[in-house]
């Protein structure tokens, strides 16, 4: 199938990746929007993470207070150069990560960083709710597995899908902005202040 300059402006406004990936992308899947979509997702990822063992010490610190001054958060995105710190992408990603973190408070960063014990107490109090559940414990152990991503999900920045897009999540809106800018990218610290709390 002829892969036409419109098709891949198309994806390019739907997805934010160059012209090249997209071109590529819409290639493989064989003119399939959608399909070549979840191709240059799933690229992104893979991008990502061959880049995140890299330093990262330049970035910005976006910023949020909510409407009613009570809310205020602090978020530091690192990037390996001031350059991609200083991107329209980095600015509104960081700007969209302070407001996340005002609406839905997430305890951690990523799923990494959540303590083991945690994540032992956590599947300890899946199995006291399911009570006598009669079912082999390789099915168990599935139910569980499902309601610890549910866990990540609510708890975990990364995990959690964006509150102004629940196509995507923060995670892989990072991992998009990693691939094209070609560096490593990462949230380093988030600080949520609430009045009285």
């Amino acid at each position: 199938m002829e892969i036409t300059a419109k098709m891949v402006k198309e994806l390019r406004e739907k997805t934010g990746y160059g012209f090249k990936m997209c071109r590529d992308a819409l290639a493989e899947a064989n003119g399939d929007m959608e399909k070549a979509a979840e191709i240059l997702r799933l690229k992104g990822e893979g991008k990502a993470a061959e880049m995140s063992s890299r330093p990262t010490n330049e970035g910005i610190i976006g910023h949020y207070i909510h409407f009613n001054k009570l809310i205020g958060v602090l978020v530091e995105v690192a990037t390996q150069t001031d350059s991609l710190a200083q991107t329209k992408e980095v600015g509104e990603f960081a700007q969209a990560v302070a407001m996340q973190v005002a609406f839905s408070n997430p305890k951690y960063i990523s799923r990494e960083d959540v303590p083991a014990e945690v994540v032992e107490h956590e599947k300890e109090l899946i199995l006291k709710e399911m009570g006598d559940v009669n079912k082999p414990p390789h099915v168990l152990e599935k139910i569980v597995a499902g309601r610890l991503e549910k866990f990540f999900e609510e708890n975990c920045l990364l995990d959690q899908k964006y509150i102004k897009d629940d196509s995507i999540t923060i995670g892989q809106w990072l991992s998009k902005i990693a691939a094209q800018g070609k560096e490593n990218v990462r949230v380093r610290r988030i600080c949520r202040f609430e009045v009285g709390k």
